[in-house]
């Protein structure tokens, strides 16, 4: 997608409604108006889209400060279209976890569950998402909830699909394991109460 770099954005957002209030007052308004037009049209896309598919880049790169940075630079995340604003919480989700701030990252991400995606793979990505961090916490029931409603998703997303399948081969890993663990535990009680000798009687 088509994108212009936040800074030549703003430079080109001055320079348009400060050229055309000029021209405005000296030649007439609708000398003035392509060019209040566009500055128009910039700010607004601004407002609604932020630095979102910018900062999507430094996510792509692991970059997390220079995604936090970009994504600082968003007027207000309150006014992004929703997609946006989903994603914006998401990105701010994946810094704290890459922080290993547990609280904040499930904070933002729940933030991000609220809002009505326009696709399933979005709505999949932060169900995923929280459910790691429920696992992180071994809150092992939530995060089966969490992990049901993004399989419920219809998911078309290869990459998406792929971290499904890996939590739930996560999930199928604990419960075999839990499963050994517990056997191992009722072999010791049986070893454990067949084990023990009765002292012979002295005479």
């Amino acid at each position: 997608m088509f994108s212009i770099n936040i800074y030549l954005r703003f430079a080109l957002v001055a320079l348009c409604l400060i050229g055309g209030t000029v021209l405005a007052f000296q030649f007439g308004f609708w000398y003035a108006f392509p060019f209040l037009l566009v500055g128009v049209f910039l700010l607004v896309g601004y407002v609604l889209l932020g630095t979102v598919q910018s900062a999507a880049l430094f996510m792509q790169n692991t970059d997390f400060d220079g995604v936090e940075k970009r994504l600082n630079l968003t007027l207000s995340p309150r006014l992004l279209y929703s997609t946006n604003r989903a994603y914006y919480y998401m990105m701010k989700g994946s810094i704290a976890q890459y922080r290993q701030q547990v609280d904040e990252a499930e904070m933002w991400l729940q933030k991000a569950e609220k809002i009505d995606v326009p696709t399933d793979n979005e709505k999949a990505m932060v169900q995923l998402q929280l459910a790691n961090i429920a696992a992180t916490k071994q809150k092992w029931n939530q995060a089966k909830i969490y992990f049901r409603n993004a399989k419920q998703c219809k998911v078309t997303d290869a990459n998406v699909k792929e971290q499904i399948r890996q939590f739930e081969k996560a999930l199928n890993n604990r419960g075999q394991l839990k499963a050994a663990q517990m056997g191992g535990k009722q072999g010791h009680a049986a070893l454990r109460q067949g084990g023990k000798r009765r002292r012979p009687k002295l005479r």
